[in-house]
Parts: C-alpha cells; sequence; structure tokens
C-alpha cells in the first residue's frame, strides 16, 4: 500500500501533486533545487544550469481564466494576461491557502531514484538527495513522482550551422535570453520561429538596428486579443467548438482556421506560411510579430545555410552582413537524469508514457511523469488532472491496465500523434487539450457530462457547453468535487472583464432583434452541421452520445 510519496520540483505541477496527495490522505515530500516555488515562472538574472529559464519581460500567452487550478480563482483584479511576477505569487497564494510549504524541503536536488532490491515484491524506491552544504542523504518511498518539465536542457544544434566557429560576434541560446539591453544598435539574427523566438524578435527590434528571423518551416501566427477584445482561448476553447472537430473533417477546418488568420494578415504576403497545416502543430501566439514585420522592423528569412565569419548566409541565397549577435531558438531536449534508464520505455521519438503519465513496463505502478505533455492550453491544469489519476492510482481506487495493455496503447498514441501533428525529436508530442482532459477525467470519475447537466442544470449546460473549456468543470461532479465550482463557472466571465474595468463607461444594452439574430444563426449552424453528420456519418450522433453518459465511479 502506497503511503510515502516523493515529489521532484515544486513548480506549477509539484504544488498540484502535493495537494493531490494530501486528498488522498497520502504523505507526500516534496524536493525543490532551488531556494523557491514556482519552477519555470521564478524568474533569475542569471540563467541556472539544469533549471528552466526565462526572461525579464515574459508575460504568458495563456489567459488566466484557463491556466488557474480548478478549486482556486486567480483574483479578478489580476490581468487576464499575467507577468511571470504575477503568477509566482499566484502559485505563492495558491501553496500559502491548501497549506502546502511545509511539505517542501528547498535546495534540495534530486541525484538518483532507483528501485529497491525487493522492488518486485514492495514497489518501493531508493531516493539520493543532496542539499546546498553537498551533503547526501538516502530515503526509502513508497511512490515516486516527477514533476521536472520539459524546458530545462536547451537544444543548441551548432554542428547544423556549418561556419558558426568562424562568427565573429555573440551567440546564445534563448535559454540565455534575459532582455533586449545587449542588442541596442546591433543587427541580430533571431534563429527560429517558436514562442520565445518571436518575443524574442519582436523585444529585440525595440533596440536594434535590425532584425532578421530564421525558419525552416514557418508559422501560423495567431492573436491573444480575439473577436470584441476576449483571450483567443475563452473564445475559442469551448466545448462546442470540441465538439464540431470531433464532427467535421479536419480539412475543412484547417481551412476555416487559415482563412480566419490570413483575412488578419496574408500568412502569404508576410513570408510566414509554414509547410504544414493549421491544427497539425501549435501556432506561434504573438500580437506584435505581425505589426514588426509591416514595419520593417522584422524581417522573416528562410533557414541559415552558412555562416561566414559576420555574414549570415540563408538557404536562398541572400545573406546579411555585419551580424552581431545570433540567437538561437531552436527548442530543447528532455531529459530525466535521476530515474533509472530502464525504467523508462522508448516509443518512436519520444519517452512512452501510459497517457503521458505511467512508465508501462514497471512490475508496479508507483513511478508518474506529470507535466510531460505539450497541447495547446496551460500546463497547470493538465498537470492538476493527472496528479489527481495518479494519486488515486498509487491509493488503489482507479486500476491500470496490464503492461501489455499499456504498451500497446502507447504504441497507438505514438502513430496517433506521429499522423496528426508534426512531431520531432524536439517536439515528440502534442495532445487536443480538452480531449485529454477529458480522458484523463474519465479516469478520475470527474468528467462533466453534457447530457446529464442539460437535464438536471440547464443554466450550467449553457455555460459548460458555449463558455471556455476552465478547468472548474472538473470539480463539479466525482471525487474531489469543489462545493464552489459551479459558481466559479457562472462568475467566470467577470473575473475576465474585472480586470478590464479601469475607468467607468456607459454600457450598451443588447437588443432584441440582436438576440433573436444570434439564437437563429447557431440554430442554422446546428442544424447544418447535424444534417451534414448524418448524411455522412450516420453513427457518429449515437458515439457521441455514448461518450456524454453520466459516469459511475
Amino acid at each position: 500500500m502506497v503511503q510515502s510519496v516523493a515529489i521532484i520540483g515544486a513548480g506549477p505541477c509539484g504544488l498540484a501533486c502535493i495537494k493531490a496527495c494530501l486528498d488522498e490522505g497520502l504523505v507526500p515530500t516534496c524536493f525543490e533545487s532551488s531556494d523557491d516555488l514556482g519552477g519555470l515562472w521564478k524568474f533569475k538574472e542569471v540563467s541556472e544550469p539544469d533549471r528552466a529559464s526565462i526572461y525579464r519581460s515574459l508575460t504568458i500567452n495563456i489567459s488566466k481564466e484557463m491556466m488557474c487550478y480548478s478549486d482556486f480563482p486567480i483574483p479578478a483584479d489580476y490581468p487576464n494576461y499575467m507577468h511571470h511576477s504575477k503568477i509566482l505569487k499566484y502559485f505563492r497564494m495558491y501553496a500559502e491557502h491548501f497549506k502546502l510549504l511545509k511539505h517542501i524541503h528547498y535546495q534540495t536536488m534530486v541525484k538518483s531514484v532507483r528501485q529497491r532490491p525487493d522492488f518486485s515484491r514492495s514497489g518501493q524506491w531508493d531516493v539520493v538527495t543532496e542539499n546546498k552544504d553537498g551533503q547526501m542523504e538516502r530515503h526509502v518511498f513508497d511512490a515516486v513522482i516527477s514533476c521536472t518539465g520539459h524546458y530545462t536542457y536547451p537544444n543548441l544544434p551548432l554542428k547544423d550551422f556549418p561556419g558558426i566557429e568562424t562568427f565573429e560576434g555573440k551567440y546564445f541560446h534563448s535559454w540565455d535570453y534575459k532582455g533586449a539591453e545587449e542588442m541596442h544598435g546591433k543587427r541580430v539574427v533571431v534563429i527560429g520561429i517558436g514562442n520565445s523566438g518571436g518575443d524574442i524578435a519582436v523585444e529585440g527590434s525595440r533596440v536594434a538596428e535590425q532584425v532578421y528571423m530564421s525558419t525552416r518551416r514557418g508559422a501560423w501566427v495567431i492573436r491573444q486579443v480575439s473577436d470584441n477584445g476576449l483571450p483567443v482561448d475563452v473564445k475559442y476553447n469551448t466545448r462546442f467548438v470540441h465538439i464540431l472537430f470531433q464532427l467535421l473533417p479536419i480539412n475543412v477546418l484547417n481551412w476555416i482556421g487559415e482563412n480566419k488568420l490570413n483575412a488578419m494578415y496574408d500568412h502569404t504576403m508576410y513570408a510566414l506560411k509554414p509547410t504544414h497545416r493549421l491544427f497539425s502543430q501549435i501556432p506561434v501566439i504573438n500580437d506584435d510579430l505581425p505589426l514588426k514585420i509591416l514595419s520593417g522592423a522584422v524581417i522573416i528569412k528562410p533557414n541559415v545555410k552558412e555562416i561566414r565569419g559576420s555574414t549570415v548566409v540563408f538557404t536562398d541565397g541572400s545573406f546579411v552582413e555585419k551580424v552581431d549577435t545570433i540567437v538561437f531558438a531552436t527548442g530543447y531536449n528532455y531529459d530525466f537524469p535521476c530515474l533509472p534508464s530502464d525504467a523508462l520505455y522508448k516509443s518512436g521519438h519520444r519517452v512512452g508514457l501510459y497517457k503521458h503519465v505511467f512508465p508501462p513496463n514497471l512490475e508496479h505502478t508507483t513511478l508518474a511523469i506529470v507535466g510531460f505533455i505539450h497541447a495547446l492550453g496551460a500546463i497547470m491544469p493538465q498537470g492538476e488532472m493527472q496528479s489527481r489519476w495518479v494519486t488515486r492510482v498509487f491509493k488503489g481506487k482507479c486500476k491500470l491496465p496490464s503492461n501489455q495493455a499499456m504498451i500497446k496503447a502507447v504504441e497507438k498514441d505514438t502513430k496517433d500523434i506521429e499522423k496528426n501533428y508534426i512531431v520531432s525529436k524536439l517536439t515528440p508530442l502534442q495532445v487536443d487539450f480538452v480531449s485529454y482532459m477529458d480522458d484523463i477525467a474519465g479516469e478520475v470519475g470527474v468528467r462533466p457530462s453534457l447530457l446529464w447537466l442539460l437535464f438536471t442544470d440547464y443554466p450550467l449546460f449553457k455555460r459548460v457547453l458555449w463558455g471556455p473549456v476552465t478547468a472548474y468543470q472538473y470539480r463539479l461532479m466525482g471525487p474531489g468535487k469543489w462545493d464552489g465550482a459551479r459558481r466559479a463557472i457562472f462568475t467566470q466571465f467577470d473575473r475576465v472583464y474585472q480586470a478590464l474595468k479601469t475607468r467607468k463607461v456607459q454600457e450598451k444594452e443588447p437588443s432584441t432583434a440582436g438576440r433573436l439574430l444570434k439564437t437563429s444563426l447557431i440554430l442554422m449552424t446546428g442544424g447544418a452541421a447535424a444534417y451534414y453528420v448524418h448524411l455522412h456519418h450516420p453513427t457518429a450522433m449515437e458515439t457521441l452520445l455514448s461518450k456524454i453518459r453520466p459516469q459511475t465511479v
């Protein structure tokens, strides 16, 4: 029987794991190598080895209602997109509210995690830690949860850039970037067009002489500020949109999404158009990049072919002279150096984990990886959902399939990911946010049932169907039910608006004609979708209804 649990890392997922352990009556001990909680979100002026690193100006690109824990809403007066200092403050509030701090051992690094000699019988682990004074200590735990994330080990592929050794300026990985001060008056090349690369190019362009952004494949760029000024995830990350994704062909959805983005700024004209479709890879989220391209402050270039001294040559034959700085925004490698290599199952490019959590090849399911997931959504609610499942598995309340069945499921997941998304060694896994949350919630017994809500609580049903898929939905029923979940859902837009109400203005009342028009359009769209599905996929509706029946825990 599992009782004691070692948790590696006191970032957002580590905090969720401590709370989940306490909720299930387990005894957690969390080891954090730094002097504070927060993981990635703890800013430091100098990047530290083997730790995630952020820059001084970083603001999260997920809105507050979509990133908060399921039973602890972010304060209404906090901005919708928060600076890292606000995020860290929220994590501290969460830890203090649920009395998690006393379970964290700061400045203590986990050096190794190994199966005990009697692992086949006990399922226990030997954990070796080192404190700030260099003293080693051995512990025995019934179970271990790793929450070390995947932004710790920067990928700096210098061998892919012939002539880098001749470069006369300064080059570094985005992991080392703290601010644009050193770019003042410089000619800068940013290699890579992910979210970090986009942020650094935009910020650097405000002080640099010129910024060039090199990309191999291009990228779809979406705005954080969406229709009517709402956060884009609040507007579109809804169950209704998710249902459309289940019913309509992906090519149709790609066509709709790409046309909407191109209506804002033509990706071909801006030299951004990628080689992949919109929903094949997580897009870049950046409101400022298109304006910087339009104003010439950032110039998009293809992949780098070679470097000759201070000249950077691109694959199309063009080149840039007198380059002072190269920033490699080339992603991260992932590793679990303290875990035994034989405990991790390899599948394709990725570490194969059952439902992205459990190694499928262990005799006992007493090791879990939480937060090692990638989706167009915040890691906090995903990590929290994983932690709720993990602790119930440890407690014996949820059962896992056999090793053989789990390995088969892992291999199927790998094939599905490779079929649906653009994956590589650096981005080996991606999931659909809502599908994954619902899947793990189903394991715990907390997935909200639309059909049940339709007949028992219609006002709540409307908000769950049409509103954003916030984590509160997974506290409405089942284990860990929170009495405040319903109210949190009803007031989530109040918290979105509250931070913007900094000046009193007269609000316009919606007209009856406008409401009727909106209702008519919704009914017509729903009817057209239902007819299309019935015509082309006669069994789809029956399958969908079977998925939303109330669960028995």
